[in-house]
């Protein structure tokens, strides 16, 4: 998020879970942030990550290629 941005300023893309109210991973996209920080991932934690659409489409492939695959079995 940007200094100026709040979480209603964010548009909502996915929620990943969904079937509690104990707040669910989530994606969002921040129209208001530089293009390096536009794609926004929460975590049930209250923490966040931010990166650019480019890195984000690299993380959506390689998981679509299953180099992810191993981490979802730890």
């Amino acid at each position: 998020m940007t200094e100026t941005s709040t979480p209603n300023d964010l548009e909502p893309v996915a929620t990943f879970c969904g079937n509690c109210n104990c707040g669910c991973p989530e994606l969002f996209v921040d129209p208001a942030a530089p293009s390096d920080r536009r794609i926004v991932l929460t975590d049930d934690f209250g923490q966040r990550v931010q990166m650019s659409a480019d890195q984000f489409t690299n993380l959506v492939d390689d998981a679509k290629a299953g180099k992810l695959d191993e981490a979802t079995r730890a």
